[in-house]
């Protein structure tokens, strides 16, 4: 429930981590029209330099908004007949050979209309936002036609529209071979860079192109293609790389200045340093690695030893990730893949915005965007430490607070 607007705000004695790491003494943040504009300490603090502002919160942790930087919010539909099959011995790949995976949801997302997707998307964003997230990347994917590609790209708009949060689209239209161009996927590949790039460019309702560069998916060649028709309509590329096998996805990527790199379980050091040399961000996604109980586990070592910005997102996904629940996947950052919870966090809020190419998001500093959640616990390491939902205090928004409990 939005509370009242000021638009000078205080918070008051916060523990604060800043996006990159904590800092060491409560703080009090000053927001107005939008943007943070004063950070201090708290012991240091003369009430003259927050004249007129309302008191907006006091104590408990305040961090930046989390960046949930890979999602596929938008589908109609369910797989947990295909969780059950794993269960019983059944491959991903081998779902998806047989027509299952992907595939499943593109049959019920195809049949479904607009306001049918709305319906069945907002509650996982709304998941989302009651976790603390006020910027989110929603892939399409699940259309595999012009027609339907575009449909779910609306419909990420319109999400964006009735809720208070920041959703970035991406076109993922080489995710999978739609059965009707069975055995002719440069075909298909040739839909996707000579129809559906322009027309998703042409009516602005893509902010990036992403491929599935495996071998389920789309050959290197082939994703080569699609990054060239990217570049020529003048958006920005991401990728699904060395998920299930290393075919040097993300080097691809990287050659042409990818945002990101998503999913990296199987990424060798050569792809490390691709990444390091053009600025791209690895993204982890451990609730996918959770679900289909994977056990190659991303190159962290080599990662931190390069200095490649690591992100965390929850890929929400029908398939291989149904978990609306970001600090969920904080927790799963550090207890599967080792990461620290400075890095977890980190991975969800600075490096979170930078692989959306937006890295003036995801930071508390004077001059950044006031997207900022207030927590009720004593140090930010909790978020990651403990898996509990209700923690959130406020959820702030351009500098509004758009929730409070």
């Amino acid at each position: 429930m939005p509370t009242q607007s000021s638009s000078k705000q205080l918070w008051r004695d916060v523990q604060v981590f800043d996006g990159l790491a904590q800092l060491d003494e409560a703080m009090n943040v000053l927001v107005e029209d939008g943007r943070i504009v004063g950070l201090w300490p708290a012991r240091e603090f003369n009430e003259a330099q927050a004249q007129g502002a309302a008191c907006a919160g006091r104590g408990g942790v305040l961090t930046p908004g989390l960046v949930d930087c890979h999602t596929h919010l938008v589908y109609a539909g369910n797989r947990a007949g295909e969780f059950e099959q794993r269960l019983e011995g059944a491959s991903y790949e081998e779902i998806a050979r047989a027509g299952g995976g992907i595939l499943s949801s593109v049959r019920a997302t195809r049949a479904a209309s607009e306001d049918e997707l709305i319906a069945a998307s907002l509650p996982r964003l709304d998941a989302l936002l009651a976790d603390g997230v006020t910027t989110v990347e929603m892939k399409s994917g699940y259309g595999l036609t012009v027609e339907s590609e575009l449909k779910m790209l609306r419909v990420a708009r319109r999400l964006g529209q009735l809720r208070p949060v920041r959703v970035l689209t991406t076109l993922l239209g080489a995710h999978a071979l739609p059965p009707e161009y069975a055995g002719r996927a440069d075909d298909y590949v040739s839909l996707v860079c000579d129809e559906m790039i322009p027309a998703a460019a042409a009516e602005g309702l893509a902010d990036a192109v992403d491929v599935f560069c495996e071998g389920i998916g789309f050959s290197p060649a082939q994703c080569e293609r699609i990054y060239q028709a990217a570049r020529a309509n003048g958006l920005a590329i991401k990728a699904h790389a060395e998920q299930l096998s290393n075919l040097g996805g993300s080097a691809l990527a990287a050659r042409y200045g990818a945002l990101s790199a998503d999913h990296i379980e199987y990424l060798d050091e050569a792809g490390v340093r691709a990444l390091v040399e053009a600025g791209t961000v690895a993204v982890l996604l451990p609730g996918a690695f959770h679900v289909l109980r994977e056990t190659q586990l991303p190159p962290i070592e080599l990662l931190r030893q390069y200095g490649v910005p690591m992100a965390v997102a929850s890929d929400a996904n029908p398939g291989t990730s149904p978990i609306c629940m970001p600090t969920l996947m904080a927790n799963l950052a550090c207890t599967l893949f080792r990461l620290t919870p400075r890095e977890a966090l980190a991975g969800m809020t600075a490096h979170g915005a930078r692989a959306l190419g937006l890295p003036e998001l995801g930071r508390i500093a004077v001059g950044a965007p006031a997207d900022l959640c207030l927590w009720d616990i004593q140090q930010p390491a909790e978020l990651a430490y403990a898996v509990q939902a209700g923690r959130l205090r406020q959820r702030v928004f351009k500098g509004e607070v758009v929730y409070a409990r």
